[in-house]
């Protein structure tokens, strides 16, 4: 459990040197009148800092100077502001040197600092004993808490799929209670055994807490204060997901490059903390690779973040520790992607979640990071799910073959297949078309009549390499069909003067050639 770091002794004395969290959070006006017998000093430093960044915007700023205001016209007299010759904490420590005073801050770490240099401080934030009053907000469906000034207080209640979005109150946020929440989880996460401060910014922090992810976002960057924090439900293991047999052995004995994809808050995380657990289970070594640490995983797994700011670091000392399973969770740049292909072809097995809004769209978001054929080395899995269940699984393979809708077999190359793995019906085929990479849907037209198609006529112009079929310029940069007969040849496009061109010694060229000596050649428009 955690416990103050510096003894709190009541009232030591009637001079006090406030620092800038005392007024950026209001953390005297509850005791105002004990600390009106005395006189509290403001370091001149500090004011003139809050003067630059409220004159940028910074509405922070702000409200601590509006603070000092309502001291000022509270205390009168006994608020002054003296200068020193020290900035920062060197001018606190001077000022309370000079004055005899007692310094009142509201942030551990400098309490713990200015404790440690025998300086006389008394610390105002949470002991850290409780958890922040954000957590009350949490009842036992509630799966997240929306919180913002002048809004009322929202929650959100069911489970990923089935959900509503209740108000806990009519009345909206004050600022001060807004201000109040941020400043209680911002200090608990400093020396909290089961917080970590993931994303630290001055308009943005991000608390890993426990099983609770809290975001604080403040002005300028967010329009308001704003809180958002969010939990898992239930710990789920795999079991629970109904996995078809087939699925249960591919994920045991075959798949080492998975993707979980599906749209924020659908339960993607909460399938991969399932994944990993059921890995360990069979007595696997797992890692992890987030930021940030929000799978719901047992001890066993370690949990690893950014090293010095970078998942690239973090994964060259990964490699060292010889994992079996890494689990990447919230994949989104370049970089992420790049280290998850790098790691699955060091033999690394791998599972990335991605935020997308369709099963094709997770390679899609692998297209132009990685060589199209390395892919199905890199991913052999996609697991989409949806309202916290599995809607579809896909499986990638690679061969040469003539893509659909060519008839050209010089056109042979390798493409991709995109296979449901229940059904085993191919769905997508991934292949480069000059210098595009194409995804063409694999399915049979519904619903379309077909356009009634024109013969054409045409004139044969024969070359020594080639054969020429000239259609007339009114079929200029038309895509026309040439059969044998009933046949089908080749589906072409004309060039600007309306002819084809083949070389004579290609299939195609060969076909026409047989067809004309055959009297059987018809070209149709398409």
């Amino acid at each position: 459990m955690f416990v103050h770091p510096v003894p709190v002794e009541r009232w030591m004395g009637e001079v006090y040197v406030a620092d800038e969290s005392v007024l950026l959070y209001d953390l005297i006006q509850k005791d105002l009148e004990k600390y009106a017998e005395g006189e509290i000093i403001i370091p001149a430093s500090i004011l003139r800092k809050m003067e630059r960044s409220a004159e940028k915007g910074d509405k922070m700023a702000l409200k601590g100077m509006s603070s000092l205001l309502k001291l000022k016209e509270l205390l009168g007299d006994k608020l002054r502001v003296e200068d020193s010759t020290g900035k920062g904490i060197d001018g606190i420590v001077e000022l309370s040197k000079k004055f005899n005073a007692v310094v009142l801050t509201g942030d551990a770490v400098r309490a713990m600092g200015l404790h440690s240099r025998g300086i006389n401080v008394r610390y105002l934030g949470p002991t850290g004993v409780e958890k922040p009053s954000i957590i009350g907000f949490f009842q036992e469906d509630v799966m997240s808490i929306h919180l913002k000034e002048g809004v009322p207080p929202l929650a959100k209640k069911g489970r990923p799929g089935n959900f509503v979005l209740v108000k806990l109150r009519e009345e909206p946020m004050t600022e001060e209670e807004m201000r109040k929440l941020a400043y209680e989880v911002l200090e608990y996460a400093k020396f909290s055994p089961d917080a970590m401060l993931e994303v630290r910014t001055r308009e943005a922090h991000l608390v890993q807490m426990g099983e609770y992810r809290i975001l604080v976002a403040m002005p300028p960057f967010s329009d308001g204060i704003e809180i958002t924090a969010v939990r898992p439900l239930v710990k789920v293991t795999l079991e629970d997901y109904s996995l078809s047999e087939k699925l249960k052995k591919r994920l045991s004995e075959k798949a080492e490059g998975v993707i979980i994809a599906g749209p924020p808050g659908a339960g993607k995380t909460t399938f991969a903390s399932a994944l990993a657990e059921f890995y360990m289970r069979k007595g696997k070594i797992v890692k992890t690779l987030e930021s940030p640490r929000d799978l719901f995983v047992g001890p066993e797994i370690t949990q690893y973040g950014k090293l010095e700011g970078s998942f690239e670091k973090t994964a060259s000392l990964l490699l060292l520790v010889r994992p079996d399973y890494a689990i990447f969770d919230e994949m989104r740049t370049s970089e992420d992607f790049l280290i998850y292909a790098d790691m699955r072809l060091a033999g690394v097995g791998m599972v990335g979640v991605v935020h997308c809004g369709s099963p094709i769209e997770a390679v899609q978001r692998f297209l132009g990071r990685v060589d199209l054929g390395a892919l199905p080395h890199i991913v052999d899995t996609i697991i989409f799910i949806k309202d916290g269940r599995i809607e579809k699984v896909y499986s990638l393979r690679i061969v040469v073959k003539l893509p659909r809708g060519m008839k050209d077999r010089t056109l042979a190359r390798p493409v991709v297949l995109v296979t449901n793995f229940e059904t085993g019906k191919q769905e997508y085929e991934i292949y480069t078309f000059g210098e595009e990479t194409v995804i063409m849907p694999v399915r049979e037209s519904e619903g379309i009549v077909p356009l009634e198609e024109e013969e054409v006529g045409y004139h044969i112009i024969k070359r020594k390499n080639s054969i020429v079929l000239s259609l007339g310029r009114e079929m200029a940069n038309t895509e026309v069909t040439l059969y044998s007969g009933d046949e089908e040849i080749i589906t072409i496009r004309t060039d600007e003067r309306g002819r084809i061109n083949l070389a004579k010694k290609s299939p195609a060229g060969r076909a026409v050639i047989d067809a004309v000596r055959r009297g059987s050649l018809r070209i149709k428009t398409t």
